[in-house]
C-alpha cells in the first residue's frame, strides 16, 4: 500500500455507523483468493456487499453511495472513516486493512477496534484512532447534520479534533508505530534506516 508520511490530517469523513462491523463486511471472503496486491482492486472491494446489490447496482441508501460521501478519497477529501464500536471484529484477514487503504482512507476513528485488525491497519499505513463513545457519537451527529464537517488528526500531538465543535481528545499509539508512520517506514524501512547502527553494534560484539 502507498506509504505517506503522517503529520496532520484534516479531512471530511465517511460515517459508517455500524457497530461490530466485521472484516467480512469490510471485504467479503471471496476476495481473499486473489493473488494481486493492486490497491485499487481491494479498494473497489471495500464494503462491497453493502455498497452493491446482487446485480452489481449501487445500493442508494448505503452511506458510501450517497452523494455527499460517494467520491473516493483524494487530496484530503474523505480520508477519514468514522466507524461504529468494535470495528474490524471477526476474522483476522489482512485483506480488510488492504481494502481500507486501497480505497484511500488514512484514518479510521472508532470507540474500539479488534486488536488484530488494529495492528493490520497500522501495518498498511492506516491510523486507527480510539476515542470515547461520547466523542464518536458527537462526530456522527455533526457529520449527519453537515457532511462537510472536518476532523483534524494531529499525529505528533496525538490529538483528534472535531472542527465543528472544537472538541478534542487525545489518542494512544505505540511509539514505534508512530515513528514509522511519521517517516513513512515499514518494518524493513526502519531496519534499513538504522543499518549503520546495526553494523556498528555487530562490529563491537565480534
Amino acid at each position: 500500500m502507498a506509504k505517506q508520511k503522517f503529520n496532520v490530517i484534516q479531512s471530511t469523513c465517511i460515517p459508517v455507523q455500524i457497530d461490530n462491523c466485521n472484516t467480512d463486511l469490510i471485504i467479503p471472503a471471496r476476495y481473499l483468493a486473489s493473488t494481486t496486491r493492486d490497491p485499487k482492486f481491494f479498494g473497489d472491494a471495500f464494503m462491497h456487499d453493502l455498497r452493491y446489490d446482487a446485480e452489481g447496482n449501487p445500493v442508494p441508501d448505503f452511506v458510501m453511495n450517497k452523494p455527499a460521501y460517494s467520491e473516493a478519497p483524494h487530496e484530503g477529501v474523505h480520508e477519514i472513516v468514522v466507524g461504529g464500536q468494535n470495528w474490524g471484529s471477526g476474522s483476522s484477514r489482512e485483506h480488510a486493512a488492504w481494502a481500507i487503504a486501497g480505497y484511500g482512507v488514512r484514518v479510521v476513528i472508532s470507540s474500539s477496534f479488534a486488536d488484530i485488525h488494529r495492528n493490520n491497519l497500522l501495518n498498511c499505513f492506516v491510523l486507527p484512532v480510539i476515542v470515547s463513545r461520547e466523542f464518536q457519537q458527537e462526530l456522527f451527529a455533526c457529520i449527519e447534520a453537515d457532511p462537510t464537517t472536518e476532523v483534524r488528526v494531529d499525529v505528533p500531538k496525538q490529538t483528534v479534533t472535531n472542527l465543528a465543535t472544537g472538541h478534542s481528545e487525545t489518542f494512544e499509539i505505540n511509539a514505534y508505530k508512530k515513528y514509522c508512520l511519521m517517516n513513512a517506514y515499514d518494518d524493513i524501512d526502519f531496519l534499513v534506516s538504522n543499518i549503520d547502527k546495526i553494523e556498528a553494534w555487530e562490529k563491537s560484539n565480534q
